[in-house]
């Protein structure tokens, strides 16, 4: 049986449930419960604190784990990155109150910057040639400037409204973030089996989310215009339907063309078109 880590609580846990569920993974999640095994596949999903998920897979008390990436570049385990999940997306900035000016990098010389996240708050100053005082807290990192307890800060942002909210505004984006499916680096070839089925379910979930199933009537003559309108897979799947001169034609489409496309095809002649959403897609 596989282990996989996800978040016990936090932004991340909604998303990395559905995404397991999606998968076809019957479990429970119930917020009291620390562990629960799938009642219909070889896995077992563990409940951990976000930033606990990295060590835990490197020592391997668990297999596998969704994290966000942040965490993980904070933390600095040895793991395998294996897909990045296109959810959980934020970005990692340093903020200022409004009323300080901001030219460039540079002006973060000398200031004491507040943070939750001193790694990466130190590789990005290291690589930029630029001194200043890191001081490490946990949680509340916004009221830090006006408290005077630093001059910025470091942080998470998502919508910039507790920014905003405290009187500070973005100006460098150090890092943008997003979930990721991590595994330890080495795995037996049974637990590896395991993970490949996982990961292969994800992806056919993933990979069906961005497109969109079309099927439409085109006159015989303005067949080939219609194909060319249709930037599918591979070529189209042509069908004779029994009204003389008239064929059936089926495609797959990205999600974000298929608007422009529907426009197109409909004044090139097509008629009858339905578009329908696609659980699942093998490529």
């Amino acid at each position: 049986m596989l282990r996989i880590a996800i978040q016990k609580s936090g932004r991340l846990f909604d998303d990395s449930v559905a995404l397991l569920r999606d998968a076809g993974i019957t479990f429970g999640s119930s917020p009291n419960r620390l562990r629960s095994p799938a009642t219909n596949f070889p896995l077992e999903i563990i409940f951990l604190r976000d930033d606990d998920i990295p060590e835990y897979v490197e020592g391997g008390v668990v297999d596998a784990g969704i994290v966000g990436e942040n965490v993980l570049l904070e933390k600095r385990k040895t793991v395998q990155v294996l897909d990045r999940l296109g959810f959980g997306a934020c970005r990692m900035s340093i903020a200022l109150p409004k009323t300080t000016p901001y030219a460039g990098v540079q002006d973060l010389k000398n200031l004491r910057i507040a943070t939750s996240y001193r790694v990466i708050l130190e590789d990005f100053l290291q690589q930029k040639n630029i001194h200043a005082e890191v001081h490490e807290i946990s949680g509340a990192v916004e009221l830090t400037p006006s408290l005077g307890l630093a001059d910025a800060i470091f942080d998470i942002v998502s919508t910039g409204s507790t920014l905003l909210s405290n009187g500070l505004r973005e100006v460098e984006t150090v890092l943008r973030s997003e979930a990721l499916l991590i595994a330890g680096p080495v795995l037996s070839a049974e637990k590896q089996d395991v993970l490949d089925r996982l990961l292969f379910r994800m992806q056919a979930n993933r990979n069906a989310k961005g497109h969109r199933y079309i099927l439409l009537n085109a006159p015989n003559d303005r067949l080939d215009e219609i194909v060319r309108l249709l930037p599918g897979m591979k070529s189209p799947t042509v069908l004779p339907l029994v009204t003389p001169g008239w064929c059936s034609l089926h495609s797959v489409v990205r999600e974000e063309v298929f608007w422009d496309v529907l426009e197109q095809l409909k004044a090139a002649g097509a008629q009858g078109i339905l578009v329908a959403p696609i659980e699942r897609m093998i490529l």
